[in-house]
C-alpha cells in the first residue's frame, strides 16, 4: 500500500523519528525505506526533493514487523509475486473467454 496524501498527513523523516518511543536516528528510518527489514519497507514519498513517510504507514510498517515477528501471515507480497498472479489471472481470463 503507498501512502495516499489526500488522506494521509506526510510528515518529514526527521520529525516521524520523532515519534516513535525509541526515537530513533533519522538514518534508520532512510534505511527502513531503502533496505527495509526482514523483507518489508517503510512507504515513503518524496515531494519537492524532500521524504516523507506518515504515521498511518509507520503504523503498517510496524504492523507488518510485528506480525512477521510473531509468525502471522502478512498480506505484503514480493514484485515477483504480485507479477506472478497478475500471469495467473491473465491466464484464467483467457481460457474462460473474457
Amino acid at each position: 500500500m503507498a501512502i495516499d496524501s489526500t488522506v494521509e498527513e506526510p510528515i518529514l523523516l526527521a520529525d516521524a523519528a520523532k515519534l516513535l518511543p525509541s526515537r530513533p536516528h533519522v538514518s534508520t528510518l532512510w534505511r527502513w525505506f531503502q533496505r527495509g527489514v526482514k523483507g518489508h519497507r517503510l512507504e515513503t514519498l518524496v515531494v519537492g526533493g524532500k521524504r516523507y513517510t506518515s504515521r498511518e504507514a509507520l503504523q503498517r510498517f510496524a504492523d507488518r514487523l510485528t506480525a512477521a515477528s510473531t509468525g502471522e501471515p502478512t498480506s505484503a507480497r514480493t514484485p515477483r509475486q504480485r507479477q506472478r498472479q497478475i500471469e495467473q489471472a491473465e491466464a484464467e481470463l483467457a481460457r474462460s473467454g473474457a
